[in-house]
């Protein structure tokens, strides 16, 4: 499975956007482009029927915009992982959809090559944030928000979170820690749980906020 490409779908409302995108990922040798949408509605069912690893969303969409598709997919627990695709002027937008559970964002005037890179990183199980975006996040959340529900945690999940924290993926993790990604992955699904979060991008935020990053 070494060798397996990275099956991503376009979603977004402009033609010229998706061919654009598609012409640059069609020549990466680990990625591959298995279909196009042109709005969120299509963008959900064509993520139910295709199956792709990596959805590259765009935010502002006729009818069913961007972050009205992740709560969608979230609903339907889909687990392919979202790259939102925002503009500067959009930044207050980010946060909705980091929190209606994306994986992460690119700027639509993002360098081809850091474009695949992000996609490579969602699909490893990486969060892309940039600063100002985790603290807007953190402002939202207040100041200590969630903060006694952390001693319920093991000292090897504190461990885990702290890599979570870091952006590092199950596989990362379980050989940082010598074991394996069924351990990993149910010391992940305890944290959520016991800290009441619902993916990987909020458990990275309360571990800032707490200081229980690395």
């Amino acid at each position: 499975m070494a060798d397996r490409r990275i099956r991503v779908l376009l979603v977004d409302d402009h033609q010229v956007v998706r061919r654009g995108l598609r012409t640059f990922l069609e020549i990466q040798d680990d990625i591959e482009v298995v279909g196009e949408a042109a709005d969120g509605a299509e963008g959900v069912a064509r993520t139910q029927e295709l199956s792709p690893d990596v959805v590259l969303m765009d935010i502002k969409m006729p009818a069913t915009d961007g972050i009205e598709a992740l709560r969608r997919l979230r609903e339907l627990e889909n687990p392919a992982k979202v790259l939102i695709v925002t503009s500067f002027t959009e930044q207050r937008t980010v946060v909705p959809a980091l929190r209606a559970g994306a994986s992460g964002y690119v700027y639509k005037d993002v360098d081809p090559d850091a474009l695949a890179g992000a996609i490579r990183s969602v699909y490893a199980g990486h969060v892309l944030l940039q600063p100002e975006v985790a603290g807007a996040l953190l402002a939202q959340d207040g100041p200590g928000a969630g903060t006694g529900r952390g001693s319920t945690l093991t000292e090897r999940e504190r461990e885990v979170l702290g890599l979570i924290a870091d952006g590092r993926s199950n596989r990362e993790i379980a050989r940082a820690l010598v074991l394996s990604e069924k351990t990993v992955k149910t010391h992940v699904s305890n944290i959520l749980m016991k800290l009441d979060l619902s993916d990987r991008t909020q458990a990275a935020l309360w571990a800032v906020r707490n200081g229980a990053a690395g």
